[in-house]
């Protein structure tokens, strides 16, 4: 199993706390290392997504995270055992790529009804598209113009909608939405499944094209 771990995380003396739910550097190599060696020897994979992404910063580049993190990357995708997904917060940025997402075609994904899924979050979207704007009011210590501040509301709304475990589940980019006391049975039940189906996983509503009659 590789999981996220929320809060923050004491480190060995002398160095700085780490947030959990961000993949560090050391994080990656030492995941890579355990999903290759799960794959040689045929241990199915269960990925527990409460992730926000790669840390970032030059601090972070010293320590290799784009090196770690492409191998990271490599490693999942290139995995040949059953991998299997629970969304139980969080799952955003590339963290959520490197923890097999949706588009790595993992045999089954599912999610809390705490789940939230997406490139990015709504605040971080927010920031990137009228970041500018917002420090320039905070700066001049006057309101956003009414423009502005539609289309920031307009934008916070979208994403609180789109991030919600319903909507991905409701496009079938989630299997099933469980309950917590659900996890252990419905988890069981996947795994027994993937182990004996031994050809690929074609996806959601991904079926064999057929002659019409």
């Amino acid at each position: 199993m590789i999981a996220n771990q929320r809060g923050l995380i004491k480190t060995r003396p002398g160095e700085k706390p780490r947030f959990g739910g961000i993949v560090y550097a050391e994080s990656a190599e030492k995941v890579a290392f355990f999903i290759d060696r799960c794959d040689r020897q045929g241990i199915p994979l269960l990925f527990v997504q409460d992730v926000s992404g790669f840390m970032v910063g030059p601090e972070a580049e010293h320590e290799g995270i784009i090196r770690a993190g492409a191998r990271f990357v490599e490693a999942m995708a290139t995995a040949r055992v059953p991998k299997i997904v629970l969304t139980v917060n969080h799952a955003s940025g590339a963290g959520y790529y490197a923890m097999a997402g949706q588009g790595f075609d993992p045999d089954f994904i599912f999610s809390w009804p705490t789940g939230r899924m997406a490139v990015m979050e709504g605040e971080a979207a927010i920031q990137a598209v009228h970041g500018p704007a917002i420090e320039r009011a905070k700066q001049s210590k006057q309101p956003l113009d009414p423009e502005t501040q539609r289309a920031v509301e307009e934008m916070r709304a979208d994403y609180e909608h789109q991030l919600d475990a319903r909507y991905a589940a409701a496009r079938g980019f989630v299997d099933a939405i469980i309950y917590p006391e659900e996890t252990r049975d419905v988890l069981s039940l996947a795994l027994r499944a993937a182990r004996t189906n031994p050809g690929p996983h074609l996806g959601a509503f991904v079926l064999p094209q057929t002659p019409d009659a």
